[in-house]
């Protein structure tokens, strides 16, 4: 049984692509927002077997590691200093926006909740970097289980909303007083290196025989580049483990890109974006309602708060610095959910070029997060 449903979201995105490509109505829902929806009514069907949770948790871990260096072998990294200003701007901005709102918060909820200062210092390390902050702010502030797990629940069920609105609408509603952002090529869909445009088509051909050897080869490269990364994060401490792989991984996907053999291959990209919808449907499956069905109110506002007022407060700081709509967008999306859900924004947003920013400001965030929350728990206490 086990081995079914793996196979189901292995495969799935395969149907979901097809849907797209076949029928325009359906491409306009979205290949991510697909296997987002078939990943929750799958996980929620009380269906999936007993156990099956460790299964989702090494799929959507090992789908994220062998997805960034393919998303990042046809990039043109030259090309993404011009945005590193911006980016760690609009990154800076994200921060401020998330201990402004978090505090805010601890000062509505605290009448109700004895430990609101500990949830402050879980909200800014969750959300200037990701969940393996939260597990170490969690340890550190000695934060009760319970308190730990209904939290993490509200946030994947949450983050999931904040996701779909980043890969579908955010960008034509923040466009309405944000900069647009300015591409380095024509605005047709391909840049000065030929990469296809980001959209169902560029799928077709991919298992031909010109495609699938080059691209078999390239993910033999990245199963290395995997195994190396790993092997060197199992050398440090496990509270820094996931950012040393994180790192390595991007870092090894950057210099990699440099090697004519490699960038030339085609579909590389396609092929991260595919395993990507692996994750989406992964992590979508993940989501359980049944524990949030008692749902305690203050502890759901307060993470409700903590996201959405941290954006808006975020797009009012990038309106006064003007960064552009697509900056601003990914920065938050690397700030609020962490590196893995970058190429999902930004294939929505159909702007590769922001790939980097938001995977180096995710970086950036783990490696700050720790610090940031447990300071800011202890100052408001």
């Amino acid at each position: 049984m086990t081995i079914s449903f793996v196979a189901f979201f292995l495969l799935f995105p395969a149907l979901a692509i097809y849907l797209c490509y076949r029928y325009p109505a359906v491409n306009k829902i979205g290949t991510v927002i697909l296997c987002y929806l078939t990943g929750i009514t799958v996980g929620n069907l009380g269906i999936l077997p007993e156990g099956f949770d460790a299964v989702q948790k090494n799929l959507s871990e090992v789908s994220v590691v062998l997805a960034l260096p393919l998303l990042l072998y046809s990039m043109d990294i030259r090309k993404w200093s011009r945005l590193a200003g911006k980016t760690i701007l609009s990154f800076a901005l994200a921060t401020a926006a998330i201990i402004v709102i978090a505090v805010a918060g601890f000062f509505i909820i605290r009448g109700a909740r004895l430990e609101a200062w500990k949830l402050a210092g879980m909200a800014v390390g969750l959300y200037t970097g990701g969940t393996p902050n939260l597990a170490a702010i969690k340890a550190a502030l000695e934060v009760d289980a319970t308190t730990f797990i209904i939290f993490h629940t509200y946030d994947t069920v949450i983050s999931l909303i904040y996701i779909v609105f980043c890969a579908t609408v955010a960008q034509r509603f923040f466009l309405l007083f944000l900069p647009a952002f300015k591409k380095t090529n024509d605005g047709a869909g391909s840049d000065a290196d030929g990469l296809e445009a980001e959209d169902i088509h560029s799928y077709g051909g991919m298992l031909t025989k010109n495609h699938l050897l080059p691209l078999g080869l390239s993910l033999l490269v990245t199963i290395a580049v995997v195994g190396i990364s790993v092997g060197t994060g199992a050398l440090v401490h496990e509270n820094y483990a996931t950012t040393v792989i994180i790192l390595l991984i991007t870092s090894f996907g950057i210099g990699l890109s440099f090697v004519p053999a490699l960038r030339s291959v085609k579909k590389t990209f396609q092929l991260g974006m595919y395993i990507i919808y692996v994750f989406c449907i992964t992590v979508g499956s993940m989501a359980n309602f049944s524990m949030i069905i008692d749902i305690d109110w203050m502890l759901l506002f307060y993470v409700t708060f903590c996201i959405m007022g941290s954006m808006a407060l975020h797009a009012v700081l990038c309106k006064i610095f003007r960064v552009d709509t697509d900056t601003f967008i990914i920065t938050s999306v690397s700030a609020i959910c962490s590196p893995p859900f970058v190429p999902v924004v930004a294939y929505g947003l159909k702007n590769r070029e922001v790939i980097i920013s938001g995977i180096t400001t995710g970086i950036i965030g783990y490696a700050i997060g720790n610090y940031f929350g447990i300071s800011l728990a202890y100052l408001i206490r």
